[in-house]
């Protein structure tokens, strides 16, 4: 090695400071997913939690639909979590399928009965979009920002996926709180109106997450 060559590294390498290691995703993901435990726990405080029981085990679809969201929310958060890592495979995106179809599948079971079960009607628009609605994108919002500080450390190279896997997190996050405080029956229209906001965090998240990159890479 020459001398020019030496000084070259001397000089490249004169000022560097360690770089800190950011938490392993397994971490990362238990502290949202605690986040999310936290808030449950203050939200069960006020809500009447005999009759959730009541209405959880009146019917398969029900308690099913509710393990959905929250495997969804877990997995999501994994999936977040390893794939905001450089050199994760993407493939890690899959991990939230299953949780998601269990979501979907039973909550479509539900729409499908042919007799209510009389203890709650089913929601019609007006119940899910007046109230439904309003709270998922509302702690979706309280739980993007934990979310987003977990994720943003990380420098992922794939801002879009990433943003959309924990998204879906934190959407599926807010639906399971929304158990808590969800006194209807199954039905079409409800099932549309929370997947519908389910999407709208995710692309909102689509786009900050951009918006956030390009800056970046500006500066």
């Amino acid at each position: 090695m020459s001398e020019a060559t030496e000084r070259l590294i001397a000089e490249l390498a004169t000022g560097l400071k360690p770089v800190r290691r950011i938490a392993s995703p397994w971490v990362r993901a238990g502290l949202f997913l605690a986040v999310v435990g936290i808030a449950g726990a203050l939200l069960s405080m006020h809500a009447n939690l005999p009759a959730i029981g009541a209405r959880l085990t009146a019917a398969p679809d029900m308690w099913l639909a509710v393990v959905g969201s929250v495997a969804t929310t877990a997995l999501a958060a994994i999936a977040a979590c390893m794939v905001s890592v450089p050199g994760r495979s993407w493939r890690w995106a899959w991990l939230p399928a299953p949780g998601v179809a269990l979501w979907l599948g039973a909550s479509g079971l539900g729409c499908l009965r042919t007799t209510a079960l009389g203890l709650w009607r089913p929601a019609i628009m007006a119940d899910a979009m007046h109230e439904c609605m309003p709270f998922i994108l509302r702690g979706s919002v309280l739980l993007a920002v934990p979310m987003a500080l977990l994720l943003w450390w990380a420098r992922p190279l794939r801002p879009a996926l990433v943003a959309s896997l924990g998204g879906l997190a934190v959407a599926g996050g807010a639906a399971s709180l929304l158990w808590l405080f969800h006194p209807y029956d199954a039905s079409a229209e409800d099932l549309l109106v929370h997947t519908v906001a389910v999407l709208m965090v995710i692309g909102a998240c689509r786009l900050l997450a951009g918006l956030a990159a390009h800056r970046r890479t500006r500066r």
